[in-house]
């Protein structure tokens, strides 16, 4: 009958069946003593099958969490580990559902992480407050909890969401152990059955051992994920920090080129040709002003400026729709501003580039203020110390030759001072001349025999420049008599402002006879002819005399039939003469300052200023 039982226990037979031999033995008609044998190797042969069941268990636990620690190892997907541990829990409990929560720091509670075997939708987005139904004491408390029927324990905070939700999925059962880490509980492992069950303690502890699987699974993807971050950081730092040395070294290599280029005595547009090859796109260089200095990006709108004055504010590159805008300034007085036209561009090139032209024009700016210096006191010296030795000398190395015609120039302006002698000492290094600021006005020697040309010219151009009005007087140099020149010209600027004409410009023999007064050595002759040339001239070729009748008529009031009672001629051929002479004069000979000009004139060709010509008679017309 022993062996019965080893048989029995060798094919893991069930309780009921070790009860077979007993009963055969009963109806083959055993002694008592027999049966109570048999009875004794029953129960003893039932505990070794629940030892060996036990073993059996035990064995499968194991398995389960050394596959749950080969998951681990594995460093699967957080999701994927955390689905097989709960399923695990399910499966070796033997419970209809097994669900994980895990703790929101946010929002103080603990939320559905990951279910198995469940139905309910209210049941898997489920929250649990702190210390609210079995999950929400195990989570504050940090122990298991075990109830073989919830909705009637009485141990538990029943709350009408949970409850809901517990009946909605139909659970009795319910056993959740702690997930921690250190003495932190960072959620809950549940294993719960749709009806009343208890749990042994041996299922706690393995669903407590799963749960601390759970709970390195989480740590370790969260140090996971920390690494990975760290490693995509140093990644981008890695790239960011390559770029830009891979960018310094692009600039480097462009302001190395910029360089070259000045230093072979390139010019602002060979620098900004450097910056087009290596940037693309167009560009343009402007000046303080705004002006172009070189290059073409097409209509600039006024925001371009207000964004030129943000780049050197800032100090970088501004983008304005599709320009980029980089300016420098020295001082706070801005030199230049670089426009670029493109999509994308290297920023530090431009504000290299914008750093080369603004030395450029610096140094340029000194040179020529150095230069300018040289050539002001050169005619400071003509003017105040003419006849010095040496200034021949001095003017010839300026590339100045003083033997050749020239025109002194005094042009008055408002303010300014520093950029009216900048523009002056431009204009004479340009124009092969000198220039000299004098407090209100500056002063140039430039060559020329066309004083009242000249002085339009200068007094229009430093008008622009300074955006104020200028006013120009001029005067021809006789020999080199620098200092007479000088007062003609500025007593003919003064006589431009006080007739009314600031802003123009004129030479003394423009200004009839406001020249003829102002005028050095008097230059009658030349007035004279200014003034009546075109008649005088006529009546020497024809033999006519309308400049006698030009003379009658002013005498008596401009009455044509007076003149003709004084010259003893008729009245049309009076007004015959008077269109012949509007003809040469020009329209507005009648005019109060024209007339009093051309009366001026005839009195001085009758005191003999000019060659005699027949004045008197009854000639032809």
């Amino acid at each position: 009958m022993i062996r019965r039982y080893l048989e029995l226990l060798a094919r893991e037979a069930s309780a009921v069946e070790f009860e077979g031999p007993i009963i055969e033995a009963r109806a083959a008609g055993a002694d008592p003593a027999e049966i109570e044998e048999l009875e004794q190797a029953k129960v003893e042969a039932l505990r070794v099958r629940e030892r060996l069941r036990r073993r059996a268990r035990r064995e499968a636990e194991l398995s389960a969490l050394f596959d749950t620690a080969g998951d681990l190892a594995a460093l699967r997907d957080l999701d994927a580990v955390l689905e097989a541990i709960v399923h695990r829990a399910r499966q070796l409990l033997g419970t209809d559902t097994a669900y994980l929560t895990l703790h929101d720091p946010a929002q103080g509670d603990t939320y559905m992480r990951v279910t198995d075997g469940s139905t309910s939708a209210a049941f898997q987005s489920l929250r649990l407050a702190m210390g609210a139904g079995l999950g929400g004491l195990v989570a504050q408390s940090g122990r298991p909890y075990s109830t073989a029927d919830y909705p009637d324990d009485e141990r538990f905070r029943h709350t009408g969401d949970i409850d809901w939700a517990v009946k909605d999925e139909g659970l009795v059962a319910i056993l959740g152990v702690p997930l921690k880490l250190g003495g932190r509980v960072i959620g809950v492992l549940f294993a719960a059955n749709r009806s009343a069950r208890p749990f042994a303690q041996e299922e706690v502890a393995l669903l407590a051992s799963l749960a601390a699987h759970a709970a390195v699974a989480i740590d370790n993807a969260r140090l996971l994920q920390e690494t990975r971050n760290a490693l995509e950081e140093l990644s981008q730092a890695h790239r960011t920090a390559r770029e830009h040395a891979e960018a310094v070294e692009r600039a480097a290599l462009a302001h190395d080129r910029m360089t070259s280029v000045v230093l072979q005595g390139g010019g602002i547009e060979n620098v900004a040709a450097v910056i087009t090859e290596v940037l693309g796109g167009s560009l343009a260089v402007l000046d303080e002003l705004g002006r172009p200095l070189t290059g073409d990006v097409g209509g600039l709108d006024p925001g371009v400026f207000e964004a030129a004055q943000a780049s050197r504010a800032l100090g970088r590159t501004v983008r304005r729709g599709d320009l980029l805008l980089a300016s420098a300034d020295v001082g706070g007085e801005p030199l230049c501003t670089l426009v670029l036209r493109s999509d994308d561009a290297d920023e530090r090139i431009l504000e290299r580039g914008a750093q080369v032209c603004a030395l450029l024009l610096l140094f340029r700016r000194t040179v020529s203020e150095a230069e300018g210096r040289v050539r002001g006191e050169l005619l400071d010296d003509l003017i105040a110390r003419p006849g010095s030795p040496g200034l021949a000398d001095r003017a010839r190395r300026l590339g100045v030759d003083l033997a050749a015609p020239h025109v002194l120039v005094v042009a008055r302006h408002e303010g300014q001072r520093e950029r009216a002698a900048f523009w002056a000492s431009s204009q004479a290094t340009i124009r092969h001349g000198l220039a000299a600021a004098r407090g209100e006005e500056v002063v140039l020697l430039l060559p020329g025999d066309d004083p009242g040309g000249v002085a339009r010219r200068i007094a229009a151009e430093l008008t622009a420049s300074l955006g104020l009005p200028a006013t120009a007087g001029a005067a021809q140099i006789a020999g080199a008599d620098v200092t007479s020149a000088y007062r003609q010209a500025q007593r003919c600027a003064a006589s431009l402002v006080a007739l009314g004409r600031a802003g123009e410009g004129a030479g003394g023999a423009e200004l009839g006879f406001v020249g003829l007064l102002i005028g050095e050595g008097r230059d009658v002759p030349g007035f004279v002819a200014s003034a009546l040339g075109p008649v005088i001239d006529y009546d020497a070729r024809r033999g006519t005399a309308l400049v006698g009748t030009l003379d009658a008529y002013f005498a008596t009031g401009g009455s044509p039939s007076r003149t003709a009672e004084t010259m003893h001629i008729h009245v049309n051929t009076v007004t015959q003469r008077l269109d012949r002479i509007a003809k040469l004069l020009g329209d507005g000979w009648q005019e109060p300052e024209r007339a009093l000009e051309l009366q001026l004139a005839l009195r001085l060709h009758r005191l003999g200023h000019t060659t005699p010509a027949q004045t008197m008679g009854n000639g032809p017309i």
